[in-house]
């Protein structure tokens, strides 16, 4: 049985080269006890055929597929339903990460009484790095009043913590917001939470996320998390100024959304 299961959905994945790297972060690392989970969520180009061909005579590989697209968090808790991991970790099929970042943020979990950890992350694009999201160590409830304090997909997690929360919501309004809403699940049900300060994990954000991230119905789901997520973890009434951000943050244009990110 293999300690971690690394979950990864794919979907229209733009070139093979971002594949190639984001695997090969992913195959030459120095903790190689995993199992590697791939969901293609009903792509239309031939990004399925690639992965298969990158991944080719390796054993350790699971291969899913739907021949619709069903969105992240179905994806994610199909990888969840065959996992055999005693813990689970996720990647982006755009993304890198450092060699060492599995073995580091399990054996942070090993030694320290924590059941999930996350870590500092680099932003790039195809001119290379621009930014970074440092975090504090420590996470508290008001943590999660301005944004997410987790990096989702730079998480290693005990299994038990998708468990105790039915894993991911594939509710409509969960969509573009499904670790936001996933992880003040888990806050709420004890699940306690740190941040790696260390950068180990590259995280590809350009202007096409923004232009996702802009379009309103996504928002307002984020609207309704919020609204919903800050009453389950008891952040009201100090919450009411911190829900409508994502409506704030509508009426930006991206040019302005992309100064304030790189600066």
């Amino acid at each position: 049985m293999p300690e971690i299961s690394i979950l990864m959905s794919i979907y229209n994945t733009k070139n093979k080269d971002y594949l190639k790297k984001s695997l090969s972060s992913i195959f030459n690392q120095s903790f190689q006890d995993f199992e590697l989970i791939i969901y293609d969520d009903g792509s239309t180009n031939d990004c399925f055929n690639w992965v298969k061909d990158i991944c080719k005579n390796r054993n350790n590989v699971i291969f899913l597929h739907s021949d619709e697209n069903k969105g992240l968090a179905h994806a994610l808790n199909c990888c969840l339903k065959v996992s055999r991991g005693k813990y689970i970790a996720r990647m982006d099929d755009d993304d890198f990460c450092s060699l060492d970042r599995l073995s580091k943020q399990l054996n942070f979990l090993k030694n320290n009484n924590f059941d999930l950890v996350t870590c500092n992350v680099n932003l790039f694009d195809d001119r290379g790095i621009y930014s970074r999201i440092i975090r504090k160590s420590s996470i508290c409830k008001e943590d999660f009043l301005k944004n997410s304090p987790i990096t989702h997909a730079a998480i290693v997690a005990k299994k038990y913590c998708f468990d105790i929360v039915n894993g991911y919501n594939e509710e409509k309004i969960c969509c573009r917001v499904e670790d936001y809403d996933l992880f003040m699940r888990m806050f709420a049900k004890g699940v306690k939470m740190y941040n790696l300060e260390e950068c180990l994990y590259n995280w590809r954000l350009d202007k096409d996320a923004y232009k996702r991230r802009q379009i309103f119905k996504y928002r307002i789901n984020e609207f309704l998390i919020r609204v919903r997520g800050f009453r389950l973890l008891g952040l009201y009434p100090k919450g009411l100024i911190y829900i409508f951000k994502p409506i704030i943050l509508s009426i930006i244009p991206i040019r302005i959304l992309n100064k304030m990110r790189k600066s």
